[in-house]
Parts: structure tokens; sequence; C-alpha cells
């Protein structure tokens, strides 16, 4: 979108806003006029307090002088429901319409009196929830300084946030963090918020916009008790404002800089827009509707550090390293991640790799849009029941990473909601369909630009005569040499920058086949193509039924749902497993359906008193390619009588069933194959158990070479006999159901007159047929079990072998702890500081054993701080957060590496205009500009700095 109809929308927008509340009233007939004044605790009147008559849709907001008008209907005696940020929420009887009306409220800044719902999937207090909860409210999204709601998320206890890019967020607890995470899940109003075949949520593509969001609630630690499959390490909730008590038009806008590099550049400009417009047409009937768009340029990954330095890729050649190694894998250059042996007119054997493609020159232009759209229509069937129909929709561009980085680009995903709600009971309804659009995969675009300009064997042949060419007798020149081979193999090839380098990359984006390479550049052959295209889609529906009214001494809940997954095979990531091997990666065939169903039941009494609450729950899952499992959960809390103490502990079993990507995936990516983890898929192809740990066929190969310049009298093959033992036979398994026992324990108390929060726990997990990767070879004839030469032959040149990345069980437990500390204090009245600590380690990594990759990928420690005051004058608050994460070593499938320690301050400064009913917020994400990433291939994080302004309209009936 151009900025100039950009700027065209936006001016549309705030013209809409001016607009809609005068088209928006409606008169009443017999109606009369409620008025009156709400003060705080010390007389001062309250602007912007939200009165509305419980039960009806007939609310007014408090104007500068604290006082309201409210035309209705309704028949006395009724009550007032009265609400603002800061303060309890408060009821008052009113019997008639002389009644003088004046109300104070009472100062709330801590959330001891805060409900929740997620922790047991029923409403209760905060602070008596039976496992570690953190909530957001409307309050602390809106004072929020980092740069949006969503972003606040990561500063929860126990958060840790892992950014892919602008529109791209990833959110874990309690270790085991990778970029497509299948252990957390993410609810937008009790919807599972992931794309279909993607596995994850795509951020908040598709999620509430800063104008309708009330509250975020998360829970750390395995859920899979209540929520069943992807609930193992967390989830959290975002829950959505009702269009019966949050009624008027709203319009945000905000203006934002990045990239303030200090290179000559200048910064990117990046603008949000966002409106919603709710109405409650009838005591029954109300609907909202909200808009937002989104556009920027996304942060850079653009790292130069190598996965294979020259002191490992050619250890005996001192002089092939840093910027000579001809073996370089960096980080965000693809297609460069394979080597190959050659061996020179000397007899000297080197590791050398082609010279792949940066990723900045793949992508071209970093930026980045997300449009998104959702309404509601709700309707009371009863005062007590509530039915609704909601759409949500969103297209998104950003970077996701896998095993390889994908370019998101007009990925378009939709989900479409039914329910009913009632006072003991809800039933839920939903579909979610995903289109990837233009989406693309670096690596094989990148692969296939090498292969379409020279297939590997005819490179390597090349590369091997220039290096003989250039070669003297004395060696002294190695360097020189290598470098002189590549320049003559890479001749001619498509080069960044040309009319025929962007051609040729726009034709490998559009096909469907990563698996098929012209023989030259000149080829008339079919190209390798790097598209990402998938459209699926996959069903959910689920109910929960309080059984109180029927069972009076225990408080019983049950429920159930179905899910299943309907995959349309695009020929790359998932493929028709009924067709042949050689004809699977064609795209289309036969659907994939992967369905589980799941109930549990909940039951809780209150002993002592009320002062001890013990809560037990029952899960059970039944997955059509796996037997049924059970999922028990036991937690009890205690409260001391004056309310102020309480003590937590809870134990559970979970299982979790693999995700679509992990059972069913055959994806060829850059000469290896990922493959889902089910038997079926294995057939034919022998990863199982006729394979090698490719790590050792690597260290194989290079314990070969070793050998061979060591004693040049040596013949290849009885070298490959010498280090035969260096090969270790990989023994795999089908890929099973993954197990945790959870035990965890907490504290949460008020203090001091309600001045000091203090929530801690602490955890032990232990895992259980750990679900990961392990990359095997396996060779194309033969047998690794009675290896032959032939076999030895195979594993020194991969061109030989068919390498897979398997994803399996570890033969080993996995077991990690942690806890975490929140404290809260307010002074002052209005002033606030807080702060959290976190602690995750691993008791030990037993999966080096059977060289799965755990990808544990958090930080032992890291903390955030913040400090602020919501009205340090009138109209004008403040808030200030510093980050602080210790170094951690990344490790899976893309690639492992040290992640630095880092730090930020995100600060805010908010201005109320009440009379125009606009705040303005000026401030800054990471406002030292301070540059880290926080995974292996992601892109490098700067400063970002806004200003937002927010026109928020309530309506009055």
């Amino acid at each position: 979108m151009s900025a100039k109809r950009h700027t065209i929308y936006t001016a549309s927008f705030w013209l809409l806003a001016l607009l809609l509340p005068v088209l928006a009233q409606a008169q009443l007939n017999g109606s009369y006029i409620l008025s009156g004044k709400i003060t705080g605790d010390k007389g001062e009147p309250l602007v912007g307090a939200t009165v509305q008559i419980k039960g009806t849709s007939f609310g007014a907001t408090t104007d500068t002088t604290g006082k309201f008008e409210i035309t209705t209907n309704t028949k006395f005696p009724l009550k007032l429901q009265v609400r603002l940020l800061g303060y309890q929420n408060q009821e008052f009887d009113v019997r008639n319409s002389n009644s003088r009306l004046q109300f104070q409220l009472i100062t709330q800044s801590l959330l001891v009196n805060e409900v929740v719902v997620s922790a047991s999937r029923q409403q209760e207090k905060l602070m008596r929830s039976p496992v570690a909860i953190e909530k957001l409210d409307v309050k602390a999204l809106k004072e929020t300084p980092a740069a949006s709601f969503y972003d606040a998320i990561g500063n929860l206890k126990g958060v840790q946030m892992t950014t892919a890019g602008l529109t791209f967020k990833v959110f874990n607890t309690r270790g085991f963090n990778v970029p497509n995470n299948f252990r957390f899940m993410q609810l937008i109003d009790g919807v599972d918020n992931q794309a279909a075949t993607l596995g994850v949520p795509l951020g908040n593509a598709i999620g509430p916009t800063e104008l309708d969001i009330l509250s975020i609630e998360v829970t750390p630690g395995a859920s899979s008790a209540l929520y069943g499959m992807n609930a193992l390490n967390g989830m959290s909730n975002l829950i959505t404002k009702n269009p019966f008590q949050y009624q008027g038009v709203s319009v945000y806008q905000k203006v934002a800089f990045n990239h303030f590099d200090g290179n000559g550049s200048s910064p990117k400009p990046i603008s949000e827009t966002s409106v919603r417009y709710a109405q409650a047409l009838s005591k029954r009937l109300a609907f909202k509707v909200n808009f937002s768009y989104m556009q920027g340029t996304d942060w850079y990954a653009d790292s130069h550090n190598d996965f294979n330095p020259g002191s490992k890729a050619n250890p005996d050649f001192p002089q092939l390293t840093g910027a000579n190694n001809p073996a370089n894998d960096a980080w965000n250059k693809y297609a460069d991640q394979s080597t190959f042996p050659i061996t020179d007119k000397f007899g000297k054997s080197y590791n050398v790799s082609r010279t792949g493609y940066w990723e900045k020159d793949l992508v071209g232009d970093y930026t980045v849009k997300n449009l998104k759209f959702d309404g509601a229509l709700h309707y009371k069937i009863t005062p007590k029941v509530e039915a609704s129909y909601t759409y949500r929709v969103g297209k998104m561009d950003g970077f996701f990473q896998r095993g390889n980085r994908i370019g998101l680009k007009n990925v378009v995903v939709q989900n479409h909601k039914v329910e009913v709600v009632g006072q003991d009971f809800t039933l839920r309804s939903y579909v979610s369909l995903e289109n990837t659009g233009d989406s693309y995969n670096m690596n094989p675009l990148a692969d296939n630009l090498e292969k379409s300009f020279k297939t590997d064997k005819k490179w390597q042949a090349d590369y091997t005569t220039a290096l003989n060419n250039a070669l003297d007798a004395t060696g002294s020149n190695i360097a020189e040499a290598h470098r002189a081979a590549r320049a003559a193999a890479d001749a001619g090839r498509w080069t960044p920058g040309t009319a025929a380098f962007d051609a040729q990359v726009a034709k490998i984006k559009s096909i469907n086949d990563w698996d098929i390479y012209p023989v030259s550049k000149d080829s008339t052959n079919k190209s390798g193509g790097a598209a990402l295209l998938q459209m699926s889609r996959f069903y959910h529906v689920e109910g929960t039924w309080n059984l109180r009214k029927y069972i009076h001494f225990l408080d019983v809940l049950v429920g159930a749902d179905y899910r299943t997954y309907e995959i349309i095979p695009d020929g790359n990531n998932f493929v028709d497993l009924t067709k042949p091997l050689d004809k699977r990666n064609t795209p289309g065939g036969k659907n994939i359906w992967y369905g589980k169903t799941g109930g549990f039941v909940q039951g809780s009494k209150l002993f002592l008193h009320d002062q001890l609450k013990v809560t037990a729950s029952l899960r059970f899952d039944k997955s059509q390619e796996f037997s049924g499992k059970f999922n028990p959960r036991v937690a009890a809390v205690y409260t001391t009588p004056d309310q102020r103490h309480n003590f937590r502990a809870s134990w559970q079993n979970g299982f979790r069933f693999p995700s679509l990507f992990e059972a069913y995936s055959f994806v060829n990516n850059g000469g290896v194959r990922r493959v889902g983890g089910l038997a079926f898929i294995e057939e034919g192809l022998g990863y199982f158990k006729n394979s090698y740990l490719t790590s050792s066929a690597t260290a194989f190969t290079t314990a070969v070479n070793k050998a061979t310049n060591a004693d040049p009298t040596l013949s290849r093959n009885d070298a490959e006999l010498q280090n035969a033992n260096v090969l270790k036979v990989a023994n795999l398994d089908a890929i099973k159901p993954e197990q945790i026992q959870s035990f965890e324990a907490g504290y949460k108390s008020v203090l001091f007159d309600n001045k000091v929060f203090i929530d801690v726990d602490g955890y032990y997990n232990t895992y259980k047929n750990f679900i990961g990767q392990v990359e095997v070879a396996v060779p194309k004839t033969g047998n690794v079990n009675n290896p032959t030469q032939e076999v030895l032959n195979q594993m020194y040149d991969k061109q030989y072998q068919n390498r897979y990345r398997v994803w399996t069980n570890s033969k080993s437990t996995v077991q990690n702890y942690g806890f975490a500390l929140g404290v809260t204090y307010n002074f002052l009245k209005t002033f606030t500081i807080s702060g959290n600590a976190n602690y995750n380690a691993l008791a030990q990594d037993k999966t080096k054993d059977d060289a799965l990759i755990p990808g544990f990928n958090t930080p032992k420690w890291f903390t955030n701080v913040s400090f602020g005051n919501r009205r340090v004058l009138p109209n004008l608050g403040f808030n200030v957060v510093w980050h602080w994460q210790e170094t951690f070593y990344w490790q899976n499938l893309f690639g492992n590496g040290n992640v630095p320690a880092y730090s930020t301050v995100d600060a805010q400064v908010t201005y109320s205009l009440p009379k125009i009913h606009t705040s303005v917020k000026v401030g800054g994400s990471n406002i030292f500009n301070t540059s880290y990433f926080q995974y292996v291939g992601g892109p490098t994080i700067k400063g970002l700095y806004y200003v937002a302004f927010t026109y928020d309209l309530p309506f009055k009936k």
C-alpha cells in the first residue's frame, strides 16, 4: 500500500470516528434521565469512568467534572456498575430517578481482587489460583511502554519472548524455546490461534487490536490436564471487550520509526491504524467491528557468524580460516551449508561449500504489512445466556524460522466461531483456515539459484580444476588458490542486483516444487522452486458444564472437545503418503486428516472453614494415530484466616501428541529431507534402522581427510577402514507421544495495607519420550549394520547418501527446573515499582547420548523491572521497564551458537485530553538503541520510537 493511499485511509478513519457517534444515537420512548457524579477516595472528580445499568446495554462515561447522564427506560430498582482503571469495580443500588447519585470509588493499584478463568477453566480469584497464572488488565496494557500491548506479554513473570520480526513474536515459559513452539498454546477468547499447517500462532496476525483487548492471562507450565494437546509448557488467553459492556467508537493511530543504524541510512517509518465500533442495538442484540492496518520495515537478519569455521572444517590447514574458509556456512546465508570433499593434485583433501546467497539479497524488500478485521454479533437469549458469532481474518507478511528461514508473504488466516455462554456452561465451535499466499522457503530458493546456474557435480569439478591450476608446488598460496577456484567455478552465476537475478528469484519463488533442478543455466528443464503454498484448515468443537445445580457437596466441572486437521498436500511440507515414493512430491492427492478427541472432569472442594481449596482433574485424550492417554492433575491452595497469605502446590501428568508437522511432514530442504516420525512414512526409506548419525558422517569425512593428508601413501579406502569406528548407527524408533511429570509450588501474598504484592513459584519437570529431531545419513545401497567398503565410500561423500531430519523421541529422560519471583510495591499513593526474576535450567542434558537436540534455548536468568505512575500530574502518567537476560546457548537444526546477554529499556509518557476523548502516548522500545538478537539466525533488533493517539468515545444511551 502506498503512503498516499495509507494517508487517505487514515483520514477516512478519523472522519468516520467523528460521524459515527452522531449516526449511532437512538431515541427511547418513555425514557428518563439518571444523572450523578463519580469521585475518588479523596473526593476528586474521576474522568472517564464507565457507568452501566447492570443487565442492560444502557451506560455512559463521566466527563471532566466526574458527572454522567444515562437516558434509559429501565424499571426500578436497578444496579449501577462503575468501572475505572486503577479502581475497584463497584455496584450501587438505585431505587428511583430522584435519587441523589454521588458515588465514591476505592483505589485498587494491585490485582488482588482480580478474577481469572484460564487456570481452572472457570472464574476464580487470582490470589487463590491452584497454579501459577499471570494477568495483564486493560489498565496495564494501556500503560505499557512496549511497542504494542502484545509485546507487553514478554514483561510478565516467567515469560520469555522471542522476536522473529515486527509482525511475528513467539512466547514460551519454562524452557525448550523455539521460534515455532508446539508446546505453548495461544487462545483468543478461547479459540486456538494457530495456523493449521505451520502449527503455531503467527504472532498477533489475526488477534485483537489495541482498542479491543481487555486482558491477557498467561499460565506458565503444563496445562494439558485441562486443555490437552499443545499446552505442555503453558498457554495464554487474550480476552477481548464485550460489545454490550464496551460500546462506542475508538480510533488508534501510531507513527513510529526504527532502523536508527548510524551507517548513513535513514530511519524507516512504521504506521499502525485501528478502528473499533461497538453498539448495543437493543437489550438483547449488540455488535462490534475492528479494523487494523500496520506497515513498516522489518528487522534485518544479516549475521555473518560461521556455523562451520575453518578450524573445524579444515583443521589441517590454518591458512583456511576466517575470511579464507572455503567451507564457510554463515548464519544468514543459504545454500552454503553442505560441504564437498575436494582432493587436489597433491593428494590434499579439503571441505568446500558452495558460495550461497545472503538473506538480504533473497528478500530484497523488508517491508511488512498486517491487515486484519474482525466482527462479532452477540445476542442475549436470556439475561444469563449469550450467543455470539465471531469472524476474524488477517493478512500478514513476516519471517518464520523452523529448520530454515521462511519468508511469509500475503499469508491469510481466518477463523469463524459460534459460541453460546451461560452461567454454568460454554459451547464453542470454530474453524480455522490458512492460505500461505506468496510465501517462500529461503533455503530451496538459494539452493535452486545455485543449481539452476550449475549442478553441484559440475561446480565441484570446475572448482577442483581451477584449484589445481592455481596451486604451486610449495602450497604457500593455498588461500589465494581457493579464492581463485571459487571465482572460476562461480563465473556467470546469478548476481544480486541485476535484472537477471531478480527475474530468476521471482521465477523460483513462484514454483511449488523444491525437488526438481535443471541441468544447467540454459536448460529448458523445469526449474526447482521455493514456493510455500499451503491451504489447509482445522475444525474444533468443545463444551464445558458446571454441575453446581446438581452436585452440592463438590464443585464439579466437566468438558469435552474434538479437533481434526484437514491438510491439502502441497508437495513440499505435506504430501499424499499413499503415492509411490517417486510421485509423492507432486502437489495434490489424498488429503491428510489428523484428529483427536478428549474430555475431562474436574472437582474442587473447600475445607477448614473455606481456607483450604483442593482441586483434582482427570483428562483423557485419544488421537487417531496413538492410543488414549490420561492426564491427571491435583492441586491445593491454603489461604490464611486474614486472607493475606496463599500457599499452593500441584502435581500433574501430561501427554502431548506429536503435532501435525512432527507426525506427517515430508520436506525436501537443501538436500536434507525432514520427515515426520510416524512409522508408515519411513517405509522404503530406511532412516530408522539403516542410518548413521549425520554428525558422525561429517566427523568420518574429516577423519579420513586428516589421515590421508598426514600420510600421502595411505589410500582413501584404507583410511576409511581405519576410521570406520567414527560412524555411529542411529537406531531410531517411530515417534510416540511426549509425557511430562510436573511438580509446582507457589506463594502469593498482599502485605502492608495492600501496598506490597508478592508472587513466587517453583517447578520441577521430567519429560519422557521428549520429541525432537535427529539428522541421519542413509547409504543409497548397503547396510550400516554390516558396513562394506561400498558403504564407507558412500559415507565419505554426501552425494551418495540420502539425508533425513527425523522427528523422534529421546531415549533418555529430560529434566528441567526453575523458579520465578515477582514483587510489586505501591508507594506515595500512585507510584508503583515492580519486578520479576526468573531462573530456568536443565537438570542434566542426557539427550547428547542419543543425538537428539533438546533445544532448551532459555537463559538461566532473566529479569524485568518497571517503575511508573499512572497520574504523576493530572492527566499525565509514565512507565519505564528494564529487561535483562544472560548469555545462553541456542541449539536447533537451523544451527547452534551463543546468544549474548543484553539489556534494554522501554519508556513511555501518556497525556490525556478528556474534553476531546483523546490520549497521547509518546515512548520507545529499547530507547538506548542496543543491538541484540534473541536466537541463532534471527534478526538484529534495535530501537523503535513512537507516538500514538487514541480517540475513545463511549456512546450515551
